[in-house]
C-alpha cells in the first residue's frame, strides 16, 4: 500500500496530509458525454423542455458541483476554487445508435497545495446528471459516459495530458 496516499500505515482511510506541499497554481481540464435523441436535442434548442434552459442549469450545477466536491468524496480536501468554467460541445452528426452527444468540459482553478482533478469531475458529472434530470420526462434512455481528466497541471507531478505518454 505504499502508492496509495489515502491508506494509513494500518491501512485505514485517511485524508491526506499536503501541509508540507508547496502552493502553485493548479488546472484541471475534465471531459464526459452525454447521449440524447435528436427529439430532445430539438427541444433543448427550442426551448421546449418544460422544466427550462436544460444547458444553463446544467453549467451553474457543474459549477456547485466542483465547489461541492468534498461534500460528496470523502477523502477530498475543501480548497479555495478560484475558478470553475462548464461548457457544451455538441456533435454535428449522430452515434450509431442514433443519439447526439453533447460534451461537457469543465475547467477547475486553484492556487494551493492539493490538485483540482475530483473537482473537475465532479463537475462534468453533476453537469450530466442534470442534463438527465431536466430531460428524462422525454428521454429516459439518455446515457452518460467517457467521464475522464483531460489535462492537470500544477504540483510535484507536473503536467499530465490524457493520451501523451508520461516523461
Amino acid at each position: 500500500m505504499a502508492n496509495l496516499t489515502h491508506f494509513n500505515e494500518s491501512g485505514r482511510a485517511r485524508m491526506v496530509d499536503v501541509t508540507d506541499k508547496r502552493s502553485t497554481e493548479r488546472v484541471a481540464v475534465a471531459q464526459g458525454k452525454v447521449f440524447i435523441l435528436p427529439e430532445t436535442l430539438e427541444k433543448i434548442h427550442e426551448g421546449r423542455i418544460a422544466k427550462g434552459d436544460v444547458l444553463a442549469v446544467a453549467q451553474v450545477a457543474g459549477v456547485m458541483g466542483a465547489k461541492r466536491t468534498p461534500d460528496l468524496i470523502p477523502m477530498c480536501h475543501p480548497l479555495l476554487l478560484t475558478g470553475v468554467d462548464v461548457d457544451f460541445k455538441e456533435d454535428s452528426q449522430p452515434n450509431p445508435d442514433g443519439r447526439y452527444a453533447i460534451t461537457i468540459v469543465a475547467t477547475v482553478k486553484t492556487t494551493g497545495n492539493t490538485g483540482v482533478e475530483m473537482e473537475a469531475m465532479t463537475a462534468v458529472s453533476v453537469a450530466a446528471l442534470t442534463i438527465y434530470d431536466m430531460c428524462k420526462a422525454v428521454d429516459k434512455g439518455m446515457e452518460f459516459g467517457e467521464i475522464a481528466l483531460v489535462s492537470k497541471s500544477g504540483g510535484k507531478s507536473g503536467t499530465y495530458v490524457r493520451g501523451q505518454k508520461a516523461k
